[in-house]
């Protein structure tokens, strides 16, 4: 297992089972280890960052962040590839992965962490599986500590009784597109996973785990939860990426009220208060008032977003859809 890399992470962390759907669809020989007590002395001396995933090659280079992970690989392991070779659909791809990443974590850590059931499921899960086979006392003791670190986090990503229909609305709204658009195709740009499906669908096989998003899936969203599953160990591509033209009339939605509505003026009012040096931010998404704390990673990730707008060289057909999708003055 010399040329195996090793990525540690954790069921119930979105970016890791991000990195590890992509390392199974490109066939990258790996292995899943969770970060627990067993491997915390390996993690700790490769990781820059007390983060998840962390990916070790075989010469021990070692990187974190999902996107960046992804990224790197890509280039290595060019086929498949997860890009349409349309710059203009690939852009709008990357969009959609950044709002996964950045926004659809909300949903996901709202309801994780904001309903008894779901704190009670999500804590006894990570406990478990950092503490294999300890004594059950101690499992129990490990969950409340776990609830009571955690719970006070919501604060981080926004959640509050104030912006919960903001956050839970969101929510709906996306499983509704997704349910439409995902009627006749099996990924988010056609016959194969593009980098926003791995985004997206990371977030969301989050909330199908949990009792009260899953509960909502389950009784809502039978073809989002397929293409989850799907995308858990994407097959290699049975078909190409569809153009816009097909993919725009049940796309266009995500992109526009999901995006150009809510993520991000959310995304802009965060970057523009913490060049400001102000704390806390508001902001109306979708008419509804929202605040949070000042993010200075979502600032720069904005910022790799825009860069990845001005790389493309012809602009004029993404600037047409950025329009429509009233996103195009928060890109500029």
């Amino acid at each position: 297992m010399a040329d195996t890399y090793r990525i540690y992470g954790s069921e119930l962390s979105p970016y890791s089972v991000k990195v590890r759907s992509y390392f199974r669809y490109k066939r990258i020989p790996h292995e899943w280890l969770l970060r627990s007590a067993a491997t915390e002395e390996e993690f700790q001396r490769h990781a820059k960052l007390p983060l998840i995933p962390l990916v070790v090659g075989p010469d021990g280079d070692a990187r974190q962040d999902s996107t960046p992970i992804i990224e790197h690989f890509e280039r290595l392991h060019p086929e498949p590839a997860i890009q349409p070779d349309d710059p203009t659909s690939a852009f709008l791809s990357a969009l959609i992965e950044e709002y996964a990443d950045e926004w659809g974590n909300k949903p996901m850590f709202h309801f994780r962490w904001t309903y008894p059931p779901d704190q009670d499921s999500a804590a006894e899960r990570i406990a478990r599986s950092m503490m294999p086979g300890v004594a059950e006392d101690a499992v129990m003791s490990a969950i409340g500590t776990i609830k009571t670190r955690m719970v006070p986090r919501l604060a981080f990503v926004g959640s509050s009784a104030a912006t919960t229909d903001v956050i839970e609305g969101s929510f709906h709204r996306q499983l509704a597109i997704l349910e439409r658009h995902l009627e006749t195709r099996p990924y988010l740009f056609g016959g194969r996973p593009a980098l926003g499906d791995f985004g997206l669908y990371a977030q969301l096989y989050q909330c199908s785990t949990d009792p009260t998003p899953g509960a909502i899936m389950r009784a809502q969203a039978p073809r989002t939860l397929a293409w989850i599953a799907r995308m858990l160990e994407p097959s290699p591509p049975t078909g190409g990426f569809e153009p816009w033209e097909r993919l725009q009339p049940t796309l266009l939605p995500l992109l526009r009220d999901e995006i150009g509505h809510v993520f991000l003026p959310w995304s802009v009012a965060n970057a523009r208060a913490l060049q400001a040096g102000e704390k806390t931010f508001a902001a109306t998404l979708d008419g509804h008032p929202f605040s949070q704390e000042t993010q200075k990673y979502h600032a720069k990730s904005l910022a790799a977003l825009r860069a990845k707008y001005q790389a493309v060289a012809d602009r004029g057909r993404l600037d047409a859809i950025l329009t429509d999708a009233d996103c195009l003055t928060a890109l500029r």
